[in-house]
């Protein structure tokens, strides 16, 4: 059984992380990890732009190195970018000291102060060091665009429990490619249908 909404107990026991945002306002904040990529970045780009959102772009640093120009046309086109690390490690298999390496390489190429850890999965050690200099970004939706095992009828029947506030997550990666065609278009319809608007996540 997958989990399309995170547990509200999460949000007890990872107090350091942002999981959504408490509103009575009808907004959603669509976010996008581990781009940018050529293959599907464009497209995700495109489409947002024809419906007039803005969204949060997750990025991982060495996606930026070899496809700065994308990464420039994110920015260029107001959406919010985050530190996703350089190499998508995953937080809870890695070293502190290579974790905090691969952070800080990010952080030469996005400049940001939003952090977001692959896989979601960062020790409270880390959690902990990073929330001093970072918003840690996590979700209160989870698409699982990159599971194919998942259809996309079954996510779009899921999205039915978004809420206001919420922090939904999508992917940009090559993975994903044909998935976020059929997924994304239908998604945002359905969500502007329920009256909701899309705001990118920023922090004064």
């Amino acid at each position: 059984m997958k989990i399309f909404k995170t547990p509200v107990v999460f949000k007890w026991m990872f107090p350091l992380r942002t999981w959504g945002f408490s509103t009575s306002e009808k907004v959603v904040y669509l976010t996008f990890d581990d781009g940018p990529d050529p293959k599907i970045t464009p497209y995700v780009l495109d489409t947002l732009n024809e419906e007039e959102i803005k969204a949060t772009f997750f990025c991982v640093g060495e996606n930026v190195r070899l496809y700065p120009d994308l990464y420039q046309t994110v920015l260029s086109e107001g959406h919010a970018v985050g530190n996703h690390t350089m190499r998508h490690e995953k937080g809870t298999e890695t070293s502190n000291k290579r974790y905090f390496d691969s952070i800080e390489q990010c952080a030469n190429l996005v400049h940001s102060d939003l952090f977001r850890p692959p896989y979601g999965r960062a020790t409270w050690n880390q959690s902990r060091k990073l929330s001093k200099k970072y918003r840690i970004i996590m979700w209160s939706w989870l698409s699982y665009d990159y599971d194919r095992s998942v259809s996309i009828e079954e996510i779009l029947e899921n999205a039915k429990t978004i809420k206001n506030g919420d922090i939904l997550v999508l992917h940009d990666n090559g993975k994903v490619e044909d998935r976020i065609r059929q997924l994304l278009p239908t998604l945002i319809k359905d969500l502007k249908e329920r009256g909701f608007a899309f705001q990118r996540i920023t922090f004064a």
